[in-house]
């Protein structure tokens, strides 16, 4: 329709359980379901912006001209160990070689603007991060650990941490019993596919603190020490990858989406990324987010030929 995403189906949770084929209910399961209208819309397949009903909902208020398109800033770094990342090359190039990053202050989460951070990650794994193959993207409670950041690449039975999913029971596994439990603990099916990716690597890739803090097993799973909750006010935001160029695009979708609920709105604070040789010499190095801009000029007429 005229704002660029099409309506495909308007509904509610009640109606999708009663025309379910392969999801059976009965009659007092599905009275309980929601009879709240949801729509369904298509964006463009290009759009990740519009995978968050932020994104959704900025684009049409600029569309309608109730507010300007934003201009996202890049702060000076307020602590430089928490805004330094050390790739370590030798091991890393040989399993998941690249890693970007970024930190929102002062956020503000509630119920709603939390699950929908979550869901954002996930609608990203599944479409420009191709199942997490190309990008996984990890979220962590600043505050809950220590800066500066390694990423590395380590055998899987020297890699020890209680998994995000067993934060209640403080379970710990090593990297090589994890992966096994994930293939055959029902209770953990989500993520069955994804172990794949690395289980038969003889290392695979893991973000620490200072402390040897594990952050994240990646592209599997976040560590629990570091996990989001809704009193995170500072969030660390790291996307480990094999292109490079996708991971910047998941970087700064995340952050253009979710940076609005800084104290100062639209604002991140950047990360320096260096990667260093066996002898510790930093041989590469950059800056991110990038949140590249640019403008476009075009006449009405390639305009009006374009949309016909």
């Amino acid at each position: 329709f005229e704002f660029g995403v099409e309506l495909d189906e308007i509904t509610s949770e009640r109606e999708e359980a009663t025309k379910s084929s392969t999801v059976k209910l009965n009659k007092q399961q599905i009275a309980a379901l929601s009879e709240e209208v949801i729509y369904k819309i298509d964006v463009p397949a290009n759009r990740y912006d519009l995978l968050c009903i932020e994104g959704i909902s900025r684009s049409l208020r600029v569309f309608l001209g109730e507010m300007d398109a934003p201009t996202y800033e890049i702060l000076k770094a307020t602590d430089e160990k928490s805004s330094t990342m050390t790739v370590i090359q030798s091991s890393t190039a040989t399993i998941r070689p690249f890693v970007v990053c970024a930190i929102l202050r002062d956020v503000t989460f509630d119920t709603a603007r939390y699950k929908s951070f979550i869901e954002l990650q996930d609608q990203l794994h599944r479409n420009l991060c191709r199942q997490r193959t190309l990008v996984a993207i990890g979220t962590h409670d600043l505050d809950s650990v220590k800066g500066p950041f390694v990423y590395d690449a380590r055998a899987p039975k020297d890699i020890k941490f209680v998994p995000l999913t067993h934060t209640d029971e403080e379970r710990e596994f090593n990297g090589a019993s994890l992966m096994e439990h994930y293939e055959t603990d029902a209770s953990c099916k989500h993520l069955k596919p994804y172990v794949p990716i690395i289980k038969d690597s003889p290392l695979y890739p893991v973000v620490l603190d200072s402390e040897e803090t594990i952050l994240s097993l990646p592209p599997i799973i976040n560590g629990s020490k570091s996990r989001i909750t809704l009193n995170t006010k500072s969030v660390f935001i790291e996307c480990t990858a094999t292109d490079l160029t996708k991971a910047n695009i998941v970087l700064d979708t995340v952050v253009a989406m979710f940076s609005e609920y800084a104290a100062t709105p639209f604002s991140v604070e950047p990360v320096t990324v260096s990667y260093v040789n066996d002898a510790n010499k930093v041989v590469k190095s950059y800056v991110t987010p990038q949140m590249y801009t640019r403008k476009e000029t075009a006449s009405v007429k390639f305009v009006n030929s374009l949309i016909g």
